[in-house]
């Protein structure tokens, strides 16, 4: 066979491809390559196929054919040919593999080579990949390791180490009496992972820290020389002696110093030291400044040198570099309950702070629920004089913080009981009671003690604030909408629900009406899709704004496009996952609509509260219930508001419209019905119903379309992700096509769902439109 290509020029080639499906195809046909050559047994370019295959591998190619060719490596006597082949086992093994049990007695003849780089790639593949039982097998070469004179493998044979007392914490006693003599040593490579086995050894056992507890002089000893010594280039860094050293020292320090009245003693002096010597104009003296405040906070320090370390974070707070000012606020956050006075001197710069740009320092909260409950009492205080955004920012806070979801629901019914004069708060309160009623009602909250609330007595709330003088349109609109999503979260209260939504259907208040309206035609006419229509809000999340444009999704695209509508550009398409679906109706004039999550909500008309039908989730998972328009918006294109119009949202034109069997295959079923939108003739309703005539279900189900660029198409939202078998039920799911040259349309459907235990997929051609559905 000719001489495969070197690492070097295979690289060069993988850069040059332009595609990732050319890098694709480069990378199987060397693989193809080396398997040859593995199945030849081919010794001599072994070590440089092996090469190659780590360097795929690292692209994110799989690599695992060459397991063995690793360990074969490892074997041979060439230290070129162990070089690779142990980078191969710590790239490529891993604890569960099988080999592992070959490789031990490699590991062990080379851990007493003659030759110390190829011991020190021994005991560093021991200590990156090495398993418990590995690790039993060769702790004893490790210890006898860590008693040599040669400083090379000293310090590698400390971090082996310390992964053995990890994997096996009960081998620890054994690394005892050769950890006495490593603090002597005057290599600073070997004092650097002599701390770390020491810090892995105290956190793991106290009867080991209460041993090295004697060994606190020796560590300030060694602190003081760094500290003290003049340049070295060789360990310099900014002007500071090894300051990884030192770092690693402090925190020991830290370690064997907390809960401990004489080692903290013996090392409040050189705490002081390295707080006033260290040099701040360098981020490496402030990193030590910060590990020498974390020490003296968590040791029994004096109170002086307390004051010393929250002066050294109040002069980090002063400081340009954001990240310097994050780490400041949150170390003082931890230290105001126990210096309270000190802490105090630096409020005015703990203010200042309040005006950063970056909200992550602007938001200062030690915890969710004390940023909730902050809020809220601001919410209760200042009443409608808060800032517009406040109520979107609460209710995405809340949204994102699942585990406060019972907490902070209750917490908001008792706040508005009786007392509608605050308005936003009310607001917030409404939008939580419409989408967390079930776990008020259920009187389960960890947080605090848990409230006993009937569903009678939160509709009573809810219609309350429809009814009070003091609410506003606005607080009204999130009322209404919180007891329809309550529709679904509650089962006796059904009726009474359609009642009260009924009665607002004739409300002189237009956006309330127009919510009625829709809301009842949920009850009747799309029942089965109401409960997918009100399930839970998705994680909220900001959208994009770059002046007079916002970031629009459209037909699986992400553009900026202005606020108007306006039909989506020609231009080339995004990469995708369905991408086999733009190919199969020819050329290139094919618009996907693909599973997208899309960040935000379409405006309603009114601006007050979000359509019902514009807040559908377009992802292929189950939609999310309305939300108030505070929370920031998109555009959408102009037929997919359709329904911001009073009356019904769809008539009864096109009831005449055949339906089709768009696909019937391995049992599953689907059909095709049609609808007319009533504000648009050009928009065409289709709903989609997949049913399963096998004995199994078809869990995980995915329904994805594609269509020419003459047409626009959104796809909702389905009822269920689980087509149950012997057709007992039906999946749901609805389709909006604008189509306004009037042409016939063509479809292209691909369908993913889980059966028996396998993954499926297909893609089919719709191409039987009856003539009624487009014209």
């Amino acid at each position: 066979m000719p001489a495969p290509i070197r690492l070097r020029e295979l690289i060069r080639t993988i850069r040059t491809a332009r595609t990732q499906a050319e890098e694709r195809e480069m990378i199987q046909k060397e693989c193809a390559a080396i398997r040859s050559s593995f199945r030849e047994e081919d010794n001599t370019y072994r070590c440089r196929n092996v090469a190659k295959l780590l360097y795929m591998h690292m692209l994110g190619y799989p690599a695992h054919f060459g397991q063995l060719e690793c360990l074969k490596l490892i074997a041979s006597q060439k230290f070129t040919d162990k070089r690779i082949g142990y980078l191969g086992a710590m790239l490529l093994l891993d604890e569960r593999q099988d080999v592992h049990l070959l490789m031990t007695n490699c590991i062990k003849n080379d851990l007493n080579h003659s030759t110390q780089y190829v011991q020190g790639l021994a005991l560093c593949t021991l200590g990156c990949m090495g398993s418990s039982e590995m690790c039993r097998d060769l702790a004893g070469e490790v210890e006898k390791l860590l008693k040599t004179s040669n400083s090379y493998l000293r310090k590698k044979a400390a971090l082996c180490a310390v992964h053995v007392i990890r994997k096996v914490p009960e081998l620890m006693e054994m690394f005892l009496p050769a950890t006495k003599n490593l603090l002597n040593e005057k290599n600073h490579g070997v004092l650097h992972t002599s701390v770390v086995l020491l810090t892995e050894m105290c956190e793991r056992s106290p009867d080991m820290l209460a041993h090295f507890r004697k060994l606190v002089p020796q560590l300030v000893r060694i602190l003081k020389n760094l500290i003290m010594s003049g340049y070295s280039p060789e360990h310099d860094v900014s002007g500071i002696s090894d300051p990884f050293l030192q770092v690693r020292i402090l925190r020991l320090l830290r370690i064997l110093g907390r809960n401990d009245d004489d080692s903290s003693e013996a090392m409040n002096d050189i705490l002081a030291q390295v707080a006033t010597n260290t040099e701040t104009s360098k981020n490496v003296g402030n990193a030590i400044l910060y590990e020498t405040v974390l020490t003296i906070m968590d040791i029994k320090s004096e109170s002086g040198l307390r004051v010393l370390a929250i002066n050294i974070l109040g002069r980090f707070l002063l400081n340009n570099d954001k990240n310097i000012r994050y780490v400041a606020l949150t170390s003082l956050l931890k230290t105001v309950q126990t210096d309270h006075n000190a802490v105090q001197r630096h409020r005015s710069t703990i203010v200042d702070c309040l005006k950063d740009l970056d909200v992550s320092i602007k938001r200062y909260a030690p915890s969710k629920r004390w940023h909730i409950d902050t809020i809220m009492r601001v919410l209760t205080t200042a009443g409608s004089y808060v800032r517009d955004d406040a109520v979107p920012n609460l209710i995405q806070l809340i949204t994102n913080s699942v585990e406060m979801h019972a907490y902070t629901v209750q917490r908001l019914y008792k706040a508005i009981l009786g007392d509608y004069s605050q308005q936003p708060l009310v607001q917030v309160a409404a939008w939580c009671i419409g989408e967390y009623g079930d776990l008020l009602v259920s009187g389960q909250c960890e947080e605090e003690e848990p409230i006993q609330v009937t569903e009678d007595e939160v509709l009573d709330i809810l219609e309350s604030v429809l009814i009070s003088n003091m609410s506003t349109s606005v607080t009204r609109g999130y009322a209404l909408t919180a007891i329809m999503k309550l529709s679904t979260r509650f089962t006796c209260t059904v009726n009474r629900i359609k009642k009260v939504v009924s009665i607002y259907g004739s409300s002189i208040d237009v956006e309330l009406q127009q919510r009625a309206v829709e809301y009842n035609a949920l009850f009747k006419k799309y029942d089965h899709m109401r409960s997918a229509l009100l399930e839970r809000m998705p994680v909220m999340e900001k959208v994009t704004t770059n002046g007079p444009t916002e970031i629009v999704q459209t037909n699986g695209e992400t553009e900026p496009a202005p606020l108007e509508t306006k039909p989506p550009p020609s231009g080339p398409q995004p990469t995708s996952q369905a991408n086999d679906l733009l190919d199969l109706l020819g050329g290139n004039d094919i618009t996907p609509v693909i599973p997208t999550a899309p960040t935000s909500k379409p405006a309603s008309a009114g601006g007050e509260l979000l359509d019902l039908l514009g807040d559908i989730n377009l992802t292929g998972t189950p939609a999310a219930a309305p939300a108030p328009s505070s929370v920031p918006q998109i555009s959408q294109p102009s037929f997919l508001l359709d329904g911001l119009s009073s009356g019904p949202l769809f008539n009864d034109i096109a009831t005449g419209i055949p339906s089709i069997t768009a696909y019937s295959k391995n049992g599953l079923k689907i059909e095709f019905t049609f609808e007319r939108s009533n504000t648009n003739p050009s928009v065409t309703v289709i709903t989609i119903q997949a049913s399963n005539s096998t004995e199994l279900d078809m869990t995980d189900f995915v329904f994805q379309a594609a269509v020419p660029k003459t047409f626009q198409l959104q796809l909702l939202s389905p009822s269920s992700s689980i087509v149950p078998a012997f057709n007992t039920g039906t999946i749901t799911q609805v389709i909006k096509v604008l189509n306004p040259q009037k042409q016939q349309l063509r479809m292209r459907i691909k369908l993913t769902y889980n059966h028996k235990g396998s993954a499926m997929q297909d893609l089919a051609e719709v191409n039987n439109f009856p003539p009624q559905s487009w014209q």
